[in-house]
């Protein structure tokens, strides 16, 4: 049960939030053990609608950015955590957040670790950023493994939002082109098409095959919408499949042009989160494990698993990685400098900036390449229209007059 409370500290202060127990009794005995005196205690009612709210239940990157340094800053001040989340809660604004830091000083008060109170939070808490508070708390380095977390993330959410906006001129372009289509099949097309077929007399081929599609469209419109979206379930259900799952990620890095992006931000993202584990000093067994749940493509999750089961029968990670055409000899000659100089996590950082870029590059080009294809395919279907439509209209008006 979660209990709004409010208190008087030691120093005379009032505070409130949020103590996670099981019954009233408990979560007064753990203000009262903590050296508060309590003002008031109530209940925290189920919210019905933030349950069924689809927004508003997720923490963003920059929130999660900003925690995660502002933590570091105070625990590096030597402030308690329990102390530093309460100052945390001050600043945040978001209320997900704010439930889950509540949640979180609920856990540490109760004698959890910091990490371990963020394993009830995977949503927002993954496995690198609780693996690496964890090798903190270890270590006597929570602060430092708190900023490196924020670096990646950073570093993750640039990737993200550059793929991100290169792709969202050409998917609102295209869509407003179906949308358009669509409703200009329904109701524009129909009252031209009508006159074409009082002019009788031989059509262009054009002009049949649209009116043909025109009539199809009108009777039958909402036949093709539910299709079309059975189709968008049925490929959706085919990917959540295990065998679905493979192929769909298998054609990704596969695909002209768009498969070539796709191998770089994967192996932007083994190389960035790896360096980023053996930093924080995770085994590099672990430390592979974590990354292949976090890649996000099986072919690649398949690789690195057997690529730990091979260092476990001995052999190095170069010797892992080699010989699958997914990981390119500039990434396993380059492990392998690593492993022989012992600084794996530097050429590790090293080889993520590189693809980084390469993905910037790549996506850049592809932006360049898509404007003139749709301008292309604008031009297409503006003289399908003026070809079998506005032309035979305009020989009819010729005619007449």
């Amino acid at each position: 049960m979660k209990f709004n409370y409010k208190a008087k500290n030691k120093d005379g202060g009032i505070q409130s939030g949020i103590v996670l127990a099981n019954n009233q009794l408990k979560a007064e005995n753990l203000l009262t053990g903590n050296g508060l005196v309590i003002i008031s205690l109530e209940q925290q009612g189920d919210d019905i609608f933030a349950k069924i709210n689809p927004f508003g239940r997720s923490v963003s990157n920059k929130e999660l950015v900003m925690f995660s340094r502002q933590l570091s800053t105070l625990i590096s001040a030597r402030v308690p955590i329990v102390q530093s989340l309460r100052i945390l809660q001050e600043q945040i604004t978001s209320k997900y957040l704010l439930e889950i830091i509540g949640d979180l000083i609920s856990s540490v008060e109760n004698g959890d670790g910091l990490s371990s109170a963020m394993t009830k939070h995977p949503e927002v808490f993954g496995n690198v950023y609780v693996s690496l508070v964890r090798s903190g708390e270890v270590s006597g380095s929570l602060d430092k493994s708190l900023v490196y977390l924020a670096d990646q993330l950073e570093k993750d959410y640039e990737l993200k939002a550059k793929v991100k906006s290169a792709m969202t001129y050409p998917v609102f372009v295209l869509s407003a082109l179906l949308i358009v289509g669509l409703l200009m099949f329904k109701f524009v097309l129909p009252k031209l098409t009508a006159v074409l077929e009082e002019q009788g007399g031989n059509l262009p081929t054009v002009s049949v095959v649209l009116i043909a599609f025109t009539r199809f469209f009108g009777a039958y419109w909402w036949t093709i919408i539910i299709g079309l979206a059975l189709i968008i379930l049925g490929v959706r259900f085919y990917i959540s499949t295990q065998a679905g799952r493979y192929n769909w990620d298998n054609m990704k890095i596969h695909l002209p042009i768009i498969g070539d992006i796709f191998q770089k931000i994967y192996l932007a993202r083994f190389s960035r989160n790896l360096s980023t584990l053996v930093i924080g000093g995770i085994p590099i067994i672990k430390a592979l494990q974590i990354v292949s749940e976090i890649i996000n493509n099986v072919i690649y999750r398949d690789i690195i698993l057997d690529t730990v089961a091979k260092i476990q029968a001995g052999k190095s990670i170069s010797e892992g990685l080699s010989g699958h055409t997914e990981f390119p000899n500039i990434v396993t000659q380059m492990v392998r400098v690593g492993e022989q100089t012992a600084q794996l996590d530097d050429i590790m950082s090293k080889l993520a900036g590189f693809y980084e870029k390469e993905v910037d590059n790549k996506v850049g080009t592809l932006t360049t390449l898509l404007e003139p294809m749709i301008m292309i395919i604008l031009g297409l279907g503006v003289g399908a229209l003026v070809a079998g439509v506005l032309l035979p209209i305009y020989n009819l008006a010729s005619t007449a007059g």
